[in-house]
This record gives structure tokens, C-alpha cells and sequence, in this order.
């Protein structure tokens, strides 16, 4: 037991370490070398316990959605009903509040789930899978008259348009001078911005949508 708790802590140590490198650097940019040096364990140690970057940067990805699942859990803990409004607002705000785990969706998802083992592309699924009940669930609470059909449509528009969330709100200074020379308007709106009106328009979109 104390051996786990002890591996455990050694893996979110490496996963930290990530983290901090992710905030600064691109994914091909970072190395388990790298990784090693935020940590207080060599290179080869990193090997007992993630066969590859990949698997790293998958764990993060994990937690990521761990985390939005319980940020969507709390807004039924605390609330009974919701206007369409007020659940575009709060469902927003849980991805307002995840920078990583959209930046991860938009930069590195094909790349990551390519260079893996199945069995850590099997736990991160698992994760996903939660985040897609949990989405659902909150629909069930809050539109209960939303058919299966209805709430299907509705889930596979909306994780499909998380994937292009973080670029769009987040363009890079040489990305918005190229727009502004092609004579594009690029709309200056943050995550939640673009989540809100996109679930707004969902939900209104159904039968017997709420305002």
C-alpha cells in the first residue's frame, strides 16, 4: 500500500512537471529530458512509471476531464432548475475555466491517442465517456423534456465544436495579423463567449426550448 501511494506521488510529480512545461512550450517541443529536469528524478526514472511522452501528456488529459466532470457535477448540486440562458452561462463557464483540457482537444489529440499504448488510450476513453454522460445527465435534469434523439443531436454537435474552441479564442499575434492582411474580421471573443452562444443556440434550437 505505501509502495502505490509512493508511485502515485512519483507520477503526479512527472505529470506536474508536464503541466508547467505545457504552459510555456508547444507539445513537439517537450522532452522527456525536459520533463526530467522539473522533476527530482532522472530520465530513465520517468520510464518506470509512463512509457512514453504521450502517456504523460494522456494523464493530464485525464485529469483534465476529471475535473470539467466534477465542475458540471456542482452546477447540479446547486441548482434544481435552469432557463436555457442561465445552463448556456454555467456550462460555459466549466470550459471557460479548462484552457488545457481544450488546448490538448485542439493542438494534440490525434498526435497523442496515435503514440500510446491501448491500454492508457483505453483509461483516457473511459474518461471521455464520463464527460459525455455527464453532459447528458445535465441535460436530463434540466430539459427533461428533451427527447434521446434531441439530446443525442445536441452532444454530437457540441464535443465535436469543443475542438475548435481554443484556437478561435485564443489566435496567435502572427495568426491576427495574417487575418488582418487577408481582410478577414476576426471576431475578438474569449471560450466563453463562443461556448455560450453555441449551447444558447443548441438547446433553442430543440422542442419546447426554454428562454
Amino acid at each position: 500500500m505505501q509502495n502505490l501511494a509512493h508511485s502515485d506521488k512519483r507520477k503526479s510529480e512527472i505529470v506536474k512537471a508536464c503541466r508547467a512545461l505545457y504552459k510555456k512550450m508547444n507539445f513537439k517541443e517537450i522532452t522527456i529530458k525536459e520533463i526530467s529536469e522539473y522533476t527530482s528524478f532522472s530520465r530513465p526514472s520517468i520510464y518506470n512509471y509512463f512509457e512514453t511522452k504521450e502517456s504523460i501528456f494522456l494523464e493530464i488529459f485525464r485529469e483534465e476531464y476529471a475535473l470539467w466532470c466534477a465542475d458540471m457535477e456542482n452546477i447540479i448540486a446547486k441548482y434544481k432548475k435552469l432557463t436555457v440562458k442561465s445552463f448556456s452561462e454555467k456550462l460555459a463557464l466549466t470550459l471557460e475555466n479548462r484552457p488545457t483540457l481544450l488546448k490538448l482537444l485542439s493542438m494534440n489529440l490525434y498526435d497523442l491517442e496515435e503514440n500510446c499504448s491501448l491500454y492508457d488510450l483505453t483509461l483516457f476513453k473511459r474518461e471521455y465517456k464520463r464527460a459525455l454522460d455527464t453532459v447528458e445527465k445535465l441535460l436530463l435534469v434540466y430539459f427533461p423534456a428533451m427527447t434521446k434523439v434531441e439530446t443525442n443531436r445536441f452532444i454530437y454537435i457540441f464535443f465535436p465544436f469543443m475542438f475548435g474552441l481554443y484556437p478561435y479564442a485564443n489566435a496567435t499575434n502572427k495568426q491576427k495579423d495574417a487575418m488582418v492582411a487577408a481582410g478577414i474580421n476576426f471576431p475578438k471573443k474569449t471560450v466563453y463567449d463562443f461556448a455560450y452562444q453555441a449551447i444558447y443556440l443548441l438547446l433553442n434550437n430543440k422542442k419546447g426550448g426554454g428562454k
